[in-house]
């Protein structure tokens, strides 16, 4: 099965800012990270992911960030023949002063 090198850490934004979660991945065959929002993949405009080099991870970058919106727990996956792993982090979203 999959392992984790590096699990996504709970994230504080600011409206209109950015956010990162970084999430990798070890196994045999290579496992295939994903991002999740509430169960269903990440999808939009604000949401990119940007794959390392060597495929072992990516990182997941929201920007700018929205208050209400993007206030959740994502999710990354990695994901192999053997099996699937799952880790959560929190991002919370502050109002710009």
């Amino acid at each position: 099965k999959p392992s984790f090198i590096k699990t996504p850490e709970d994230q504080t934004g600011v409206s209109g800012g950015v956010a990162s979660f970084v999430c990798q991945a070890t196994g045999e065959p290579k496992p295939r990270i994903t991002w999740m929002k509430k169960g269903k993949k990440v999808s939009s405009q604000r949401f990119e992911v940007i794959e390392f080099d060597d495929g072992s991870g990516s990182v997941l970058r929201i920007q700018p960030l929205r208050t209400h919106r993007d206030e959740a727990i994502y999710e990354c996956t990695a994901t192999n023949s053997a099996g699937e792993i799952n880790a959560n982090a929190k991002l919370t979203v502050l109002e710009a002063a």
